[in-house]
């Protein structure tokens, strides 16, 4: 049960965004900018970094969703999201994302832990300064998602097949529409 009064029909941080409108709005606008907005990142690529950052910080409901959205995502290629997220095998997506992946884990353990070497590699591997950009605020971003669905015990489905439609939502709208 979440610690504050929310709408038992509609799970996770959605619920938190409706309990408190004036900070949820500015909220899903962040989320749709960062996953669904224009990025040199593919849309899955971003999705998958947000659930490689939650599956680091143990946020069932953020790894679960956004996992389901990069396989929509992935298509036939679905898998390379359980791999990354689950398996921890960076070597089934390319060697740029490989290399932001492992900026994303220092910026999630903590930001002063990313080094000039991190960032050369991953020039070296092709990232151009927005890819960098992107791939540290949807981590940082995604901390602070993470302790907000956990800090207040968002509902969270435990059965995976509730991620499913939710992850095709997700892909397919995006975050700062309706439910």
């Amino acid at each position: 049960m979440a610690f504050v009064p929310v709408d038992a029909s509609i799970p996770g941080i959605r619920s938190l965004f409706e309990f408190r409108p004036e900070t949820g709005a500015p909220l899903r606008r962040l989320a749709h900018a960062l996953l669904h907005g224009e990025s040199p990142l593919t849309k899955g690529e971003r999705e998958l970094i947000a659930a490689f950052i939650s599956h680091g910080n143990q946020c069932t409901f953020c790894t679960m969703s956004h996992a389901a959205a990069a396989r929509h995502h992935y298509g036939s290629e679905a898998d390379v999201v359980d791999a990354v997220v689950y398996r921890g095998d960076h070597s089934v997506v390319s060697p740029k994302l490989q290399a932001l992946l492992v900026i994303a884990e220092k910026v999630r353990r903590g930001g002063r832990i990313v080094t000039d070497e991190d960032v050369a590699a991953a020039r070296a591997e092709g990232a151009v300064d927005r890819d960098i950009h992107d791939a540290v605020l949807i981590s940082a971003a995604f901390c602070m998602f993470n302790r907000y669905v956990d800090g207040l015990q968002a509902l969270t489905p435990r059965d995976p097949a509730a991620y499913i439609e939710m992850g095709k939502r997700m892909a397919e709208v995006g975050y700062d529409g309706g439910r």
